[in-house]
């Protein structure tokens, strides 16, 4: 039989294999370095355009009336670059290194009307573009608008017809760039109107487009080109690190995690000294005149109800804390800069594939642990727990992007790869890791003996029910983590590069220390109510933090952005309900062996046979 089974493996591995090769070295086709000779031609992308307001809503440049070659060629992308909306094109900008050009015409172009309207209302949404020049993003708005005056209102928009690049080089490579209109007039594009570069005619707008070109000697070299590209603002610095903030927020969760051990030490200090005063006896004998966490040992280890949800949620939740902390990593040995345009695109889904593993393995073992019969129904709904939310979400979101023309809707050959990485990588080492997990999985290990006639449990007050703990639990993590979050949104939801990746390691660290801490706090307090169903509650108080990040995410729509329109919209809300998913999973998952561990020791301390 290991003879027959072999190849198959074989096939199997070598095919996950290739599709390991194709997530892995897509992204690394853009990141080499180019060396120019004086007088090289070096190639300008055009790229989108969008709202400024609107990160997320973008279009391609040549959705605009603007120049564009006889047939557009556009360029190869990596897996990253399409998810991050990236749709790059040859334009007809002719740049040569180190060859300064002085208002050369780039093409005529007679505007219909309807194409002066399009342009206007870009213009009046402040639409900029994005162009690339040898991986560095060039950025630069449409048009000019101007409101003036109440009475009499003046509302001037205005094309720029003329652009300025400004090009830093360094020996025979290229270092920064980016593109000025200061010493250009915008072409008005009022009803009728006519200015510098633009004749009225009787067929609509005849406009005129040129550029110059300025080469400039840089003491950086192509290392520490992504340097120059942090300190240029054309959007606005909003992640000044506010090391005061987050001093506080150490200071406090520091304060937190103090009070929770100390007290909770000293309170079963008494408790391990009060019940092991008596003289030591058989289990059935320790409920007599007993109350408080010891008298339900009998009870405390029953397993819960749904059992394989359960499972798929640890498993999910180890699997998404693996990815989370694989991703700081890689941004710590810095695998992710300013000019690998989406490299975290594909990490991220590189190390969703391959992590599969470890959902399995742990969601089946620990199934197999509680007597769970269904296995191979927990392995299919452990690989659907998050993706099919995650493919519902996109779904939806990919809809309204393809209705607007977006380039953040997929195209049909990423959809296919996507898939693939699923159905060829990660579900099948999804099977694999259950199988693994089931075949090794051990007992449980319960200190005590559980009965088959549960004990009923006594009326709780108020303060001790499910919504209370939810609250409790989800807030505390919340709040350690509620100072870097702006940061974290202020990248995902804007134009920012996050740099801290130190500091997110370790407010990373003490979100999940809190989570944990809590946990076992909210835990004993359920116990000590000769309440033992903990084993969900456990998952549901810290993993309730993930509600709150969407609170957040709501207050930080309405007050901390300019974000409007059903496109933003779309995205902002869809994917920040996974994302509190995800702080869910992991939060719960943490939560729930904070809390086994912690029942296992106190139960295994007390003095019984």
């Amino acid at each position: 039989m290991a003879e027959i089974e072999h190849p198959n493996h074989q096939g199997v591995c070598r095919m996950i294999g290739y599709c390991i090769l194709v997530l892995c070295l897509v992204p690394q086709i853009t990141w080499a370095t180019v060396s120019y000779k004086q007088g090289d031609p070096v190639t300008l992308y055009v790229n989108k355009v969008g709202p400024y307001h609107n990160p997320q809503e973008t279009y391609h440049y040549y959705t605009l009336p603007v120049c564009r070659p006889k047939e557009v060629h556009h360029k190869s992308l990596s897996l990253g670059e399409v998810l991050d909306g990236d749709r790059m094109a040859e334009s007809l900008y002719e740049i040569k290194f180190r060859e300064n050009t002085e208002k050369k015409l780039l093409c005529q172009l007679t505007l219909t009307e309807k194409e002066v309207d399009q342009l206007r209302e870009a213009i009046e949404e402040l639409y900029y573009f994005e162009f690339v020049l040898d991986d560095i993003p060039i950025w630069g708005f449409v048009g000019y608008m101007e409101e003036s005056g109440f009475l009499p209102h003046s509302h001037k928009v205005g094309l720029w017809t003329h652009l300025d690049f400004n090009i830093e080089y360094n020996g025979n490579s290229v270092i920064f760039a980016n593109v000025s209109v200061k010493d250009s007039k915008p072409v008005p594009l009022e009803e009728g109107g006519a200015g510098h570069g633009a004749v009225g005619t009787g067929g609509g707008l005849a406009l005129s487009f040129s550029y110059s070109v300025h080469w400039f000697d840089s003491p950086l070299t192509h290392a520490r080109r992504a340097e120059r590209l942090r300190d240029y603002s054309f959007f606005p610095k909003t992640l000044e690190i506010h090391w005061l903030s987050i001093i506080n927020s150490l200071v406090l969760v520091v304060l937190l995690l103090g009070f929770v051990i100390i007290i909770l030490m000293r309170v079963l200090k008494n408790d391990f000294a009060r019940y092991n005063v008596e003289e030591e006896g058989g289990c059935d004998d320790l409920d007599q005149g007993d109350n408080g966490w010891k008298i339900i040992h009998t009870d405390v280890f029953r397993f819960p109800p749904y059992k394989s949800l359960l499972c798929a949620m640890l498993g999910v939740g180890a699997q998404f804390l693996t990815l989370a902390t694989g991703i700081i990593v890689m941004a710590l040995l810095g695998m992710f800069n300013v000019h690998r345009h989406g490299a975290i695109n594909s990490a991220a889904i590189m190390l969703y594939a391959l992590t599969s593993c470890v959902s399995g393995y742990c969601s089946c073992s620990f199934y197999t642990q509680i007597h769970g019969q269904r296995w191979v129904w927990n392995i299919i709904l452990t690989s659907s727990l998050f993706s099919a939310p995650l493919f519902l979400t996109w779904s939806v979101v990919n809809s309204v992007h393809w209705w607007s023309g977006s380039t953040q809707a997929l195209p049909a050959s990423t959809v296919l790869l996507l898939l693939g990485a699923w159905v060829l990588v990660g579900f099948p080492l999804t099977v694999i890791g259950g199988i693994v997990g089931k075949n090794r999985a051990g007992n449980f290990q319960a200190p005590c003996r559980t009965r088959n006639i549960a004990r009923q449990i006594p009326t709780q007050p108020w303060y001790k029910h499910t919504a209370v703990h939810m609250a409790i639990g989800g807030f505390l993590p919340f709040s350690a983590i509620s100072v870097e979050l702006y940061y974290i949104f202020a990248t995902v939801w804007g134009r920012e590069h996050y740099t801290l990746y130190g500091i997110l390691l370790c407010v990373f660290a003490i979100l999940l220390s809190v989570g944990a801490c809590i946990s076992v706090a909210l835990t004993y307090f359920l116990l000590s109510g000769e309440d033992y169903r903990w084993w969900w509650r456990s998952v549901l108080s810290t993993g309730s933090t993930g509600l709150f990040i969407f609170v957040y995410s709501v207050f930080y729509y309405r007050n901390r952005s300019s974000m409007s329109g059903l496109v933003q919209s779309a995205e902002f809300f869809g994917y920040s309900l996974l994302t509190a998913l995800v702080f869910s999973l992991m939060l719960g998952t943490v939560s729930f062996w904070a809390s086994l561990v912690f029942i296992r020791y106190i139960y295994r301390s007390l003095k019984m046979d």
